[in-house]
């Protein structure tokens, strides 16, 4: 019996809207990952590279991945940072 892969409509969404602000993250020697999009549409991301112990890391998480998230794919409710 063959496994059926779901693919979710809005990840493809979720990295358009991602691969917006990557130059900038990479700019700095960093960059996210999506870690997981819950059922109840929150989506978690990790940040990667230098962005992962950079002090403006929650400035770049609120006023750039988060907004753009929620601009691009508003079907997100939430956006969190995991470790």
């Amino acid at each position: 019996m063959q496994e059926e892969i779901v693919i979710n409509p809005l990840n493809e969404k979720i990295e358009e809207a991602l691969n917006k602000i990557r130059p900038y993250l990479e700019a700095d020697g960093g960059n996210v990952q999506v870690i997981e999009l819950t059922e109840d549409l929150v989506l978690r991301v990790k940040f990667m590279g230098a962005c992962s112990s950079c002090s403006m890391s929650a400035m770049t998480f609120k006023g750039g991945i988060e907004d753009t998230i929620r601009r691009e794919v508003p079907e997100i409710v939430k956006v969190e940072v995991v470790a």
